[in-house]
């Protein structure tokens, strides 16, 4: 399992939101360039980008610094936020992204995600799916940047598209998110037993490298952490494990 260190923008600055609450921001006064050699220095060899504008709106919103990003060919990006069309998905990759990261278009328009993943293929588009569980222990979707509930589980989200269709996915927890309360090592595990054939990534709550180790042994094939590494909270060491050029 790799770890792929995450930063989240808006309006041009490195943010956490807790929980996926716009009201509950954390500011970072590291500039994105700045985490972008340091990630690489340690080790990592992608990174993730999400455009908060961009999830937030419906349109990308921090193009320019993305752009940025990845013309420092420092790491390879996967960056998501606002992508609903399919120029806004070109547009993405001609920023430099090397992989696109499809959230809530996979709900409110699978048939159009069908074609995306024809067009540029199921290497550099990856669904996104932020869940909360429910008092049954059902993974619900939510989109839009968080903000809107649906009762579509994770399960039948899925269903959705042609098996082979997908190759890459990422699930967050939503409760989990921004926490640093561990991660849902049920949902993870309950998802490669469903879906052994995706490569799930992991988002939400990795505090430590206890939990890195546990996403590994519940069969993730890439755990995201954001603001564990923002502030400092595993040391450097002992993230070597899970960095391919460490």
């Amino acid at each position: 399992m790799r770890l792929i260190p995450a930063i989240d923008l808006k309006g041009g600055r490195c943010v956490r939101l807790l929980r996926g609450d716009f009201d509950a921001e954390t500011r970072y006064q590291a500039h994105p360039l700045e985490l972008l050699s340091k990630y690489r220095d340690f080790g990592a060899d992608w990174l993730h980008v999400v455009d908060l504008d961009g999830a937030r709106d419906g349109v990308p919103g921090n193009l320019q610094l993305i752009e940025q990003l990845a013309q420092r060919a420092a790491l390879k990006l996967q960056v998501g936020g606002g992508l609903r069309s399919s120029s806004a998905l070109a547009q993405m990759l001609d920023c430099g992204a090397t992989r696109i990261v499809v959230g809530s278009a996979a709900i409110s328009q699978p048939e159009q995600v069908h074609q995306w993943l024809e067009h540029f293929g199921c290497e550099r588009v990856m669904l996104a799916f932020d869940v909360r569980v429910d008092a049954g222990g059902t993974p619900r979707v939510a989109t839009h940047g968080w903000q809107q509930q649906s009762d579509l589980s994770l399960w039948d989200a899925l269903q959705r598209f042609a098996a082979g269709t997908l190759k890459h996915v990422l699930c967050t927890d939503v409760a989990r998110d921004g926490a640093l309360n561990g991660p849902n090592l049920g949902l993870y595990e309950t998802a490669v037993r469903r879906h052994p054939e995706i490569e799930w990534q992991a988002s939400g709550g990795v505090r430590d490298a206890a939990d890195l180790r546990a996403l590994a042994q519940a069969g993730a094939s890439a755990a995201i952490s954001g603001k564990a590494l923002l502030e400092q909270l595993i040391p450097r060491e002992e993230l070597q494990p899970f960095l391919p050029n460490a």
